[in-house]
């Protein structure tokens, strides 16, 4: 049990019998009353969301016990996404349905953390920044300014991201992945 003043952002919520992470958490302390989170949340099993869910401060609440399991991603099938464990060496299934824009963010040389509830995947954290390859992009005449001096590129993976227009095929750039913005880019 946790009460709820002590409720943070990543904390993961057993509310009638399912986990839900806490997506965003604002703390609110009235001149007058109770002091109380206000949380958005996401249902880890189906991926829905509860927005304006509120917690007073001294309520105790339910938090889940799971296991985050450091993994590298091997391949997918049309079912599941398949990760092997990094110090067991085993194989962990994740359904494609947990998150089908996953996809675009796997590739085999990076750590995922693989979140485990009663003995099943629920959640995989992608990296909050990560490298990727342009693999199509058009090519603009400079000057170029009319759409706002950006271009849409696909990466390896087929992710698209609005990148500057200097960026060329076949160089690294930095995304962020919580909101496909581009960052920089890579020279290596």
């Amino acid at each position: 049990m946790i009460r709820g003043g002590e409720i943070a952002k990543g904390t993961v919520l057993l509310i009638k019998n399912c986990p839900y992470l806490v997506v965003e958490r604002e703390f609110v302390n009235p001149g007058k009353g109770t002091a109380f989170a206000r949380c958005k949340l996401k249902n880890l099993k189906d991926g829905s969301v509860l927005t304006q869910q509120v917690f007073k401060t001294p309520d105790m609440v339910e938090d889940a016990v799971v296991d985050t399991i450091t993994a590298q991603f091997l391949y997918s099938d049309t079912d599941s996404y398949i990760f092997q464990n990094t110090e067991t060496f085993e194989q962990i299934e994740v359904p494609t349905s947990l998150n089908p824009d996953l996809k675009y963010y796997l590739r085999d040389d990076v750590d995922y953390q693989i979140v485990i509830w009663e003995g099943n995947a629920i959640d995989v954290k992608v990296p909050q920044k990560m490298v990727f390859t342009v693999a199509e992009s058009e090519n603009y005449v400079k000057g170029d300014t009319v759409s706002g001096a950006t271009k849409p590129i696909k990466t390896e993976t087929g992710l698209t991201v609005r990148v500057p227009l200097f960026i060329k095929q076949d160089e690294k750039i930095m995304v962020n992945t919580e909101s496909n913005d581009y960052l920089e880019r890579v020279n290596k």
